[in-house]
Order: C-alpha cells, then structure tokens, then sequence
C-alpha cells in the first residue's frame, strides 16, 4: 500500500514522470512539443495549476509547478492522459506510453530547494550528455530568463484532439509564473540564483563528461534519432522517491519537514483506522484529498503542529 500523500493548496512542487522502459517517444520534434506544451497549458489552466519549469526530455518529463487550489491530482491524472493518448497518435504507438512507477511527486519546502530542482530540470539535459548547455535543448523547455516574464503557447495540434470540442481551444497560452514565495520585485534576484545554480550544475556534468572520456550528443543528432529506440545510459536504480525537499545545507528544515509528514501518516492512519471499523464521523488531517474527495470523510481544519 503506497503511503498517504498531503495535498495543501498553494505547494511547489518537482514532478517527474517517465516513458515506458526508457523509450525515446518524446524525442525532441516539433510535432511532440506542440503537443506536450498544448496539453499542458490546457491541464494547467484546467486546474488551477501555476508552471514555473518545463523540461522534456526523449524517455521523461520534468516539472516544476504550484497546486494553487489543491487539485494536483486531478492535474497529473488529466494531463498525463492526455499526452500518452497524443503520444501513441503521433508515434503510431500502441501499448502503455507511461512507465509503471508511480509519478514521482517531491514537494520544494524552501527556497533552496526551489533554486535547486529548478536549475535540475534545466540542466537534465546537459547531465544526460546530450547538449552542452541547457539552451541548445531542441525540446519542449523554459529558459531561465522566461521564469515570471514569459508565456507557453502551442497552436491545437492536429492529432487527436476534436477541434469541435469546447475544451480544445484554437490556441493554449500558460503564463510562466514566479513560485508563490518569491515577490514580482525580487524576480531578477531569483532567476539569478537559478541561473547561478544552473551553471554550477552544468560545470559538473561538463565535468562528468570529461572524466569518463565521452561527447555530447548534440541536439540535431537528439532530434533524429528514432522514437521507438531505448536509452542505452546507465541510470541508477530508483530505490528512493522522496516526499519533499528542503535543499542543501537545510538540516533544521529536513528535520522539521520530516517531522510533519510522520504526524500527517499517523494521524491519517488513525483516522483510516476507524473509518474501516465504521466510525463514519473519524476526523482525517489537513490535506486528506483521495479520501476526502471519494468518500466524503471529515478533514480537520486545524494543521498539525510537530
């Protein structure tokens, strides 16, 4: 049984979802970036959700997104619906487009943590050796300067989508907002800091790179490749999918953040606890949503103090 996750209206969050055994079915054309960056200007106006980072690589996608109204769900369920459904279109695909793993969901504590998965999501493709700098990407992604002063756009694409259906405007537009906790005056501070972490992650995977005698692969080579090819680099296994993140050197914020989500668990399983012995009137914590939504339980308003 997968352990309960808190869903708090207004949290920033790192998302990452990946391609069936590491296919490249989102190589970087312009037919897959019209429609990844369609369907999420659509699912992200659709729910309530804020995009801060956006970057698609060939076998996975990376975002970094606020849950203004608490729907991330709802969000991640419409959206990656969509675009698998798009994807087996455009690719002539048939069978799952997703991975079988969960979708990795950390929620960014501070703002180290948010300058830092940032910077990541920028920099996946120059740690993946395909470019050497994270501009030269020829995939669906936000420049740094774009952060709180730029827009997504995508025309409907003609795959898939049923221009007669209301809910697939002629064109999608998605601002690219600022995170929740960094104010319109200190947006060139922040992106700053981002564009400061982003050079230090890519001198270390230039670094990399160079230690293990390889070349990047190039972003024309990365756009030409087949789709229905694998991702031959090694990856570490993912034995760990982390709930949340506070950035380095954030000892005190780890340990109070990992305080919060042992009472949420306990209190959650408590409440679950009596549910399934038929005590209807059993009190769910702040940030129940599943149980919540589906099953119309009480949720207390108050949020537990660690």
């Amino acid at each position: 049984m997968s352990q309960p996750r808190e869903i708090s209206p207004g949290a920033t969050y790192l998302i990452t979802r990946r391609v069936l055994r590491r296919h490249l079915l989102f190589r970087p054309d312009a037919a897959i970036n019209q429609f990844l960056v369609y369907a999420l200007a659509v699912a992200a106006r659709r729910y309530g959700i804020e995009v801060h980072a956006l970057c698609a690589m060939s076998t996975h996608l990376h975002l970094v997104v606020t849950d203004v109204q608490g729907a991330l769900p709802r969000f991640l369920q419409f959206f990656h619906r969509i675009v698998a459904l798009g994807t087996k279109v455009l690719r002539k695909w048939e069978g799952p487009v997703w991975d079988h793993e969960a979708t990795s969901v950390v929620r960014l504590l501070t703002r180290v943590a948010i300058v830092e998965k940032i910077a990541y999501v920028l920099a996946n493709p120059v740690a993946a050796g395909l470019v050497r700098h994270s501009r030269e990407w020829p995939g669906a992604k936000v420049d740094v300067g774009e952060i709180g002063d730029g827009m997504l756009r995508a025309a409907r694409p003609s795959a898939y989508l049923d221009p007669e259906n209301p809910q697939w405007p002629q064109e999608a537009t998605l601002p690219l907002t600022l995170p929740p906790t960094i104010e319109q005056g200190f947006a060139e501070a922040f992106r700053r800091e981002i564009m400061d972490e982003l050079e230090r992650q890519e001198a270390l995977a230039h670094a990399e790179v160079e230690r293990r005698g390889f070349r990047f692969f190039g972003a024309e080579r990365a756009s030409n490749v087949s789709p229905y090819q694998r991702a031959t680099s090694s990856e570490a296994l993912r034995d760990r999918n982390p709930t949340f993140a506070v950035g380095r050197e954030q000892g005190g914020a780890w340990q109070t953040a990992a305080a919060s989500v042992r009472a949420f668990r306990a209190s959650y399983r408590a409440a679950l606890e009596r549910w399934r012995a038929g005590v209807r009137s059993a009190v769910f914590p702040v940030g129940t949503w599943w149980m919540r939504i589906f099953h119309g339980v009480s949720v207390n308003d108050m949020v537990l103090v660690v």
